[in-house]
Parts: structure tokens; sequence; C-alpha cells
């Protein structure tokens, strides 16, 4: 551990926040990796215990704490083995609550962010669509204002807590014409009429509720568009930093915890009379495969300390999430290898930590998009601004 970003108090709430996975969270994961379901007790049991208000201002009922306490908050939560429990967690808690704390005003924050801090509500952030995926700009998901109104019609897929939450953050057009510039942001209650979900299986992340969302004449007062009309696209990519850079905290995270189990089952595997990290292969291979995640996972504190310094950090968050997600992969790929047979059986952790993994270099803008992304920022100087 780095003392140069993590404190006595950091150490402390790391521990405390260890304790408490283990014992209220860990019990229930293969339930809800089954049921596909996390129950509302362990909302609430956050809410109480302050992890949802880490980054969030006193006045609503949170704490204001430095990001490094979020970077612990993120790192513990890959380790109860369970992708899709800690997207539902960091998907409420920064995705959603992002938007709420940077564009809702002071009642929508007191209506919404306020109990999103207690547990008492969950929110989701809509943003990807059957037709869109990583293009934003390419939303069809419309808001037409009529009188002290707007009318929301559209579809959204892929969305974390996209069943089980109960508010939704919307981004819609409102001026299609004018392409990434007529975007805007709303927040709606999840039971207003015409809206309505389809959870998707998935491959990974099974504990979390992924939906596809469809909005049929969805009424909701004017009062609920968040920041100004027409600047979502700027308060979208403003907030990609922060939602790539998690991205790239939750994979060095769970390959440090891979690398973590491998390195404890070689110690005890023997095979021709010793035990298999005695072997030079398999030594070597688990030594690259250290040294690629320490790379990344310093990577990623450094620009954290960044973004918690104030700076704009879109392309290094892009590139944390671009290399820490491959890295991922091929460290879990190779840590299952370790483990040989029992790596494929579902009572050893490598099974699911792969599925889970795999998702890294796809969501929240796939490698692809991110390559472009990159590309266009070093080689055609393309400058990203924040929202003003």
């Amino acid at each position: 551990m780095s003392s140069r970003y993590f404190t006595e108090e950091h150490e402390l709430f790391r521990q405390s926040l260890k304790d408490f996975l283990q014992k209220e969270v860990v019990p229930h994961i293969e339930k809800w990796e089954k049921t596909g379901h996390i129950e509302r007790f362990i909302w609430e049991k956050f809410g109480e215990m302050g992890f949802f208000g880490i980054a969030y201002p006193e006045e609503y009922g949170g704490m204001d704490l430095d990001l490094f306490y979020t970077v612990i908050l993120l790192e513990e939560l890959q380790k109860v083995n369970s992708g899709g429990f800690a997207a539902a967690i960091w998907a409420h808690a920064y995705l959603a609550m992002t938007h709420l704390n940077k564009e809702g005003d002071d009642a929508i924050k007191q209506k919404y962010l306020a109990p999103s801090i207690t547990g008492e509500k969950i929110g989701c952030l809509c943003i990807t669509e059957p037709f869109g995926g990583s293009d934003v700009a390419g939303m069809r998901t419309t808001a037409v204002k009529k009188g002290d109104t707007y009318v929301i019609n559209g579809s959204k897929t892929f969305i974390t807590n996209g069943v089980y939450s109960d508010y939704l953050v919307v981004c819609a057009k409102t001026s299609p014409e004018l392409g990434n510039k007529g975007i805007s942001i709303f927040v709606m209650d999840r039971d207003i009429p015409g809206i309505s979900a389809t959870k998707l299986d998935k491959l990974g992340w099974r504990a979390s509720d992924t939906g596809e969302i469809a909005f049929d004449n969805v009424v909701i007062p004017a009062s609920n568009l968040m920041g100004e009309e027409g600047k979502g696209f700027p308060y979208i990519m403003q907030h990609f930093a922060l939602e790539r850079l998690i991205m790239g905290i939750n994979a060095h995270a769970r390959a440090e915890f891979a690398l973590e189990y491998a390195q404890n089952y070689m110690s005890e595997r023997q095979a021709f009379g010793k035990t298999i990290d005695r072997f030079q292969a398999l030594r070597h291979t688990f030594a690259e495969c250290y040294a690629d995640m320490i790379v990344c996972k310093e990577f990623n504190y450094s620009i954290a300390e960044r973004l918690n310094n104030g700076e704009y950090v879109v392309k290094e968050a892009t590139i944390s999430k671009l290399r820490s997600t491959k890295m991922s992969d091929d460290v879990i790929n190779q840590c299952l290898q370790f483990l040989g047979g029992y790596g494929y059986m579902e009572e050893y952790p490598m099974a699911r930590l792969l599925r889970d993994s795999r998702l890294g270099p796809i969501g929240g803008g796939t490698s692809e998009i991110l390559r472009e992304i990159i590309a266009k920022m070093v080689i055609d100087n393309k400058d990203y601004k924040p929202a003003t």
C-alpha cells in the first residue's frame, strides 16, 4: 500500500469496510448471484454506514471525503467476488448520484440525492441505447417540451440497476437537429406511467439487474431537467472521466484479488514433490502478471490524485480504463490457468471472476471507442473541455 496516497484514517476506513463486507455482504453473494436481485436491506445498511455519502456534501447527509475513500470502496467491493454486486453499488453511488450532485438543483438534491445517500432510494443512469452503444451523440430518445412538462420517448439498454431502481437519470435529445449539442439530462421516478423495463440475461455480473428500458410518452415536470437544456453531452463527457477511472480501479483491484488467490493456491498445491510456486515457468509468469497489475494500479492512483485535485483528466482516465481492463482480463485468465482444472470449477472464484472481468473492455465505452478518443486527443489535438 502506498503511503503517498493513503493516510492512517484511510486504512482504518478500509479495515472497517472489509469487516462490514465480510459480515453483511459475503454471506448473501451466492443467493444474489443466483436470483439476480440484491435485496433492499443491504442498500439501507450501506446508507447507515455512510458508504453512499463518501463523496457528497454534508448538507445532504454526505461526508465530502477525498477521492481515495472512493478508491478504497471500489477496491474492496471487487474482493467479494461479485462484479454484479459491486457494479450495482458503484453505478448508484457514482453514476446516477454524480449527475444529481453536479447538475441537480437543491429541490432535486433534497428529493433524490439525500435519500440516495441513506440508501432509501436507488438510482440508475440511462445513456446507452439499443442502436447507439458507445455513440452517445447518436442517441434517439427524445424529450419534447410541452408547456411546463417534457414528454419522453425512446429506449435505453444495458442499464445497471435498470429494473429495481427507484429513479432514473435519463439523457435525451431536446433538439435532435443539433446532434450532440441538443442533448439534455432529466431525473424521473420509476413509477411514472409509460416507463417499462425488461431484465437482461448476461454472461457475468449476474447479481446486478441490467435492464432495457422503454419510454412511451412519459410526461415529467419541466423542473426535472438537470442543468441547462442542451448541455447534456458536455455533462456526460465530464463525468466519463470518473466513470472510466472507476472501471480502471475496479480492474486493477479484481486482478489483484485474483493474484492473491492464485498465489495462495500455488503455495499449497503440490506436483512432482513440491508446491507449484517453485516451478520457474509458473513463478515467472506470475511475476509478469503481478508487474502488469502494479503498473496499472500505480497509474490509477496517480490519476485519482489529479482528479481529486480538480484536474480535467479525461485523456488519462480513458487510458486507465483501456489498459487496466485489458490487463485484468489477461491476468485473471492466467490465474485461472494456474489453478488448472479447479480454475474451471464454479466452486472456485476464477470462473466468475473471468466472466465478470470480461465486461471491463465493453462497458462505459468499448476499448475500440476509447482508442479512437485517445487518438483524437493525441494525434488530432482534439481538446475535450469541461462543461461550463
